[in-house]
């Protein structure tokens, strides 16, 4: 019988036996039964909990098959959001009131997650205009991976001065007198980005829970109900994973998580997959956090870059036999494995490989993952299809299209990536954001992308024949994504013992204009038959979180992503003027916590010491 009956709702299932229904039924974290109403509703006891879905659309929960959500979420209480802010001047606006609450000697960060295309205004702020609202207080401002705005402040605070040298592949830009102007250019890797980003200071243990924390409860508002964790530079296996293992451990993860690793150490690959293969078995763990494998860096040798602003990268001499012996090391171990790869010249000489090590020791049925592959070619998908391979897509895109069009021209545009050619050649694919720091995590933006063919900015640059149907993007970010964990049994569809996973929706993305994809929302979300988010009329049955910490949050007062609700973007600017701590915050309707210690200035902030060249992720 029944524990939770969803009913009067529109229910795609995306299962071919049973395309729509009406109602669900859930019992221990499964789907017990899907219908109509009345078959669902005989389900039903005393003790089930019945929730009328107003006639709204219901779908299984998405799945983004690359991201980077524990990095991210140990900073997201510390990182004022742009995602979906459509003018500069009100991004501006939201800095100049975050720099109003942030307390010495914190800095303002706005990291990734939006184009200057997506602003009406289509560009960046100056430096003069940063300057002019944030004289005291350190400001870092990253756009993609091409380049990041510090103002004066932050320049101090750094040390940057008319000594400093630029490092390799970077560039400080200077003024006629040699003095450094605040602007970073990746020239062409973004090293003296997330160095310098490196040196902020950093959220204490207590701070990365309550973080970790919001930014789920962020994600399951836009109906996201699992991921797939890409690793990320500076991720160290086990003490990186500490918070998200102890959020496990204490029954308060909201997102399923299957987390990927990443190897930390430039000519120490092999090493570093050796010890953790005696560490994990393969997909060690349970529903809600799992290992998944290695990658997306496997060798450093190995890695492209996706900074369309410069030109493509040739991978080094050496790289072939430095990536086959991690390759082979994990197919002995059984590990699944993924690999960073954005351009075809890569991908076929990663490809190369994978051929010859399968010749040594078989695959045989073992999932990897090409992740990005954006320019990949129709031989090298077929390649990819031959050994019974993924491919990961994210909407990075619809951030840097109309850089790679200034480059390469629009008629290459048209198949980058060539997502309905993946999907003719029968290859699994997934979609996802490759969130937070190139793109927003936002899921939308990439099922709108998938379907318009469009740019944040607006600039089209598919044809039909790149385009998806709405119900196929769907299947890209739900029973897709699922392969790419190996869970293709257990999730992505609404069936019989199916997880019970699912989202109901702002508005029917099936029947919306387009444009209108964007702002779509999750108004009731499911992990495992338990309500992890609830909005609007379902807003009681959610459970409450403790406020964000600190209390000088952005997220505390502007929330997540901007564009995701018309109310949440008007909420923020209907009270302009800051709330004295211990009122109710009007964005969120809490009380705000008392004022906290605030965490002390720790140069190992973000990915560790200076010197990382995990640039590209």
């Amino acid at each position: 019988m029944a524990d939770l009956i969803v009913r009067n709702a529109r229910v795609t299932t995306l299962h071919p036996e049973l395309a729509s229904a009406s109602a669900l039924a859930i019992a221990d974290g499964s789907i017990v039964a899907v219908g109509s109403d009345a078959e669902v509703m005989a389900y039903a006891t005393r003790a089930s909990q019945v929730i009328d879905a107003q006639g709204r659309r219901l779908i299984p929960g998405l799945n983004d098959s690359h991201t980077h959500l524990i990095r991210g979420g140990l900073n997201y209480n510390m990182e004022l959001r742009w995602d979906g802010v459509r003018s500069l001047a009100d991004a501006m606006a939201m800095l100049k009131q975050q720099v109003a609450r942030t307390p010495a000697p914190q800095w303002v960060r706005v990291v990734g997650g939006f184009s200057q295309h997506q602003f009406v205004e289509k560009r960046l702020p100056t430096l003069d205009e940063i300057n002019a609202i944030t004289p005291d207080t350190p400001v870092f401002l990253l756009h993609l991976y091409d380049r990041a705005l510090l103002n004066r402040a932050a320049l101090r605070a750094v040390g940057y001065s008319k000594d400093s040298p630029d490092p390799p592949g970077g560039r400080i830009e200077r003024d006629k007198a040699g003095n450094p102007t605040g602007l970073l250019l990746a020239k062409p890797n973004a090293l003296i980005l997330y160095a310098t980003l490196a040196m902020g200071p950093k959220l204490p243990p207590e701070y990365q829970i309550n973080s970790t924390r919001h930014f789920m409860r962020e994600l399951n508002r836009l109906g996201i109900t699992s991921v797939i964790d890409a690793g990320g530079g500076f991720q160290n296996y086990p003490e990186d994973y500490e918070i998200i293992h102890k959020l496990h451990a204490d029954g308060e993860l909201t997102v399923r998580i299957a987390y990927n690793l990443f190897t930390q150490n430039k000519g120490g690959e092999v090493a570093d997959f050796q010890r953790w293969t005696q560490l994990l078995r393969p997909r060690q763990g349970d529903d809600m956090l799992r290992h998944n494998g290695a990658g997306e860096m496997l060798v450093f040798s190995a890695a492209d870059f996706e900074d369309f602003r410069e030109p493509r990268p040739d991978l080094p001499d050496g790289m072939e036999g430095e990536l086959a012996d991690v390759v082979r090391l994990l197919v002995q171990n059984r590990w699944p494995f993924r690999i960073h790869a954005t351009y075809d010249e890569s991908i076929s000489r990663v490809l190369d490989v994978y051929e010859q090590v399968d010749r040594e020791v078989p695959f045989d049925g073992l999932h990897w993952i090409v992740d990005h592959a954006e320019t990949i070619s129709e031989r090298n998908i077929d390649r990819v299809r031959a050994l019974n391979g993924g491919i990961a897509i994210q909407h990075r895109m619809a951030f840097q299209g109309e850089f790679f069009a200034d480059r390469y021209g629009t008629d290459m545009l048209k198949r980058t990536p060539p997502v309905r050619r993946m999907l003719a050649a029968g290859v699994a694919v997934g979609a996802g954001t490759d969130a937070t720091r190139v793109a927003s995590y936002n899921p939308w933006i990439s099922l709108y992308w998938l379907v318009s063919g469009r740019t944040v900015g607006g600039m089209p640059m598919y044809g039909d024949d790149n385009r998806l149907q709405r119900e196929e993007a769907l299947r890209l970010w739900t029973h897709g994504s699922a392969w790419f964990s190996d869970d293709q049994d257990r999730k992505g569809r609404l069936a019989v013992g199916q997880h019970a996973d699912f989202s109901l929706l702002s508005a029917d993305f099936f029947s919306v204009e387009e444009k209108a994809i964007k702002d779509i929302t999750s108004v009731l979300t499911v992990v495992g038959g338990k309500i992890v988010h609830g909005d609007e009329d379902f807003s009681p049955l959610a459970p409450q979180l403790p406020a964000p910490m600190p209390d000088w949050s952005p997220v505390n007062r502007f929330g997540g992503y901007r564009g995701g609700s018309l109310a949440q973007a008007s909420a923020a600017f209907a009270s302009a003027h800051l709330h004295p701590h211990g009122q109710t915050c009007a964005m969120h309707g809490h009380g705000h916590a008392s004022q906290r210690q605030t965490p002390s200035r720790d140069v190992r902030g973000f990915w560790g010491a200076l010197g990382c060249s995990c640039y590209a992720f």
